[in-house]
């Protein structure tokens, strides 16, 4: 079982990694809407990369409010339905990702950036979406919940009493895997952007169902990649657009 996230756009290390296993998981965020290294992807494409610029160092600096101020005032001027603009980009992205993984084995949640129904409808025969499902996967039962906290509207993104419903759902599961991380400061907090990206209702339901691995993405920077908390080992197994690498879950 080989385990990827935050693949940004870029399908052709993930077709690369993706035909060398025979089971592969994908934890979300396929699509690149911002890379915040250098500002490329779909939304400087749509308005531009003084906008984006801007909005993303309120961002950086946590400051969310100004950064959804700052985005509605500068867009408003452009004259452009956005949405639609940025929808249009991302089926495009998807369609390239649908290529890349042709011929692979793959299970896909959505992260915060993705558009779930948009995803699923792209995968190709052999890969399926899982949301809030828990499958059996080489002898293990594999509980999947995507999607982002709720931070700034995106379409990936769900409350946290949506994301403890589809947890509570699962039940026991040996290896639970979500987009995002659990509210542990070491593995939630980026140290480059300096947001905070943890869970709440994931932190709770390692210390209640006691999984033996939780995989997740989400965070690019991470405080720890690795962690153990109480019984469970946390495992952070992006960012796959700045590594091309992922992670191999161990055959006990």
């Amino acid at each position: 079982m080989f385990l990827v996230s935050d693949v940004h756009g870029a399908f052709s290390a993930l077709a690369r990694v993706a035909n060398r296993s025979d089971q592969v998981l994908v934890l979300g965020d396929l699509v690149n809407l911002i890379d915040y290294r250098s500002n490329e992807g779909i939304v400087t494409d749509v308005v531009g990369a003084d906008i984006v610029a801007e909005v993303s160092a309120l961002r950086g600096a946590d400051r969310y409010d100004d950064a959804t101020a700052l985005w509605q005032a500068r867009t408003a001027e452009l004259g452009v339905d956005i949405r639609r603009e940025v929808s249009k980009a991302m089926r495009a992205q998807y369609e390239v990702m649908r290529e890349a993984l042709r011929g692979t084995s793959c299970i896909v949640i959505h992260g915060n950036v993705d558009d779930p129904a948009m995803l699923a409808e792209h995968l190709p025969e052999g890969c399926r979406y899982v949301h809030a499902e828990a499958i059996d996967i080489e002898g293990l039962r594999v509980g999947m919940v995507g999607g982002g906290i709720m931070k700034i509207g995106s379409r990936g993104e769900i409350s946290d009493d949506a994301m403890a419903d589809a947890l509570d759902g699962l039940g026991r599961v040996d290896v639970l895997c979500t987009h995002v991380p659990p509210s542990i400061p070491m593995v939630a907090e980026d140290v480059i952007a300096g947001s905070v990206k943890g869970s709440v209702p994931v932190r709770e339901y390692l210390e209640r169902a006691a999984p033996g691995y939780h995989y997740f993405g989400d965070v690019h920077q991470p405080r720890a990649s690795r962690w153990r908390h109480a019984s469970t080992e946390v495992v952070n197994v992006g960012y796959f657009r700045a590594t091309g690498r992922g992670v191999v879950h161990p055959r006990d």
